[in-house]
């Protein structure tokens, strides 16, 4: 059975390659999306690829994805710094979780600095722009071959 991995996008990164592009980038969401398909291909994975700006979407995504999924990527945005309830659907999840984030969050507003997914990720990719996603994959492949 081939693994599938869930890469899930949460609020304004519908905008990409035109919100704040000296932030997070000029490439767009199909873009990366497009990358993560072709990575997940040459990985062996299998791809769910989805964004909502609505918390509870997020959520009934990840929920689905106990059943469906044996990994999840996440980009929770805005999301990171606010939503335990996304930590606690994550928490539900029993298969690896990578956070994503286009920018160092960590170089930005102090109050991006504090993440929530953190607490519930096994690994975090930060800074690295649209190829974090792809690093995020490797990574997943990595912990499902164990």
């Amino acid at each position: 059975m081939t693994p599938r991995v869930l890469v899930l996008n949460g609020p304004n990164l519908n905008l990409l390659g035109r919100r704040r592009p000296e932030i997070y980038g000029a490439r767009t969401l199909a873009d990366i999306e497009a990358a993560c398909r072709a990575r997940a291909q040459a990985l062996g994975l299998a791809l769910d690829f989805a964004q909502s700006n609505a918390e509870h979407e997020l959520i009934d995504r990840i929920h689905a994805a106990r059943e469906t999924a044996q990994a999840i990527v996440i980009n929770p945005a805005a999301y990171t710094h606010t939503s335990i309830a996304i930590l606690d659907a994550l928490e539900t999840f029993e298969g690896p979780v990578v956070e994503v984030h286009l920018s160092n969050i960590h170089k930005r507003e102090p109050f991006r600095h504090r993440s929530y997914v953190s607490l519930r990720a096994d690994a975090v990719i930060a800074g690295c722009g649209a190829q974090g996603y792809e690093l995020a994959l490797e990574r997943v492949a990595a912990l499902l071959r164990g």
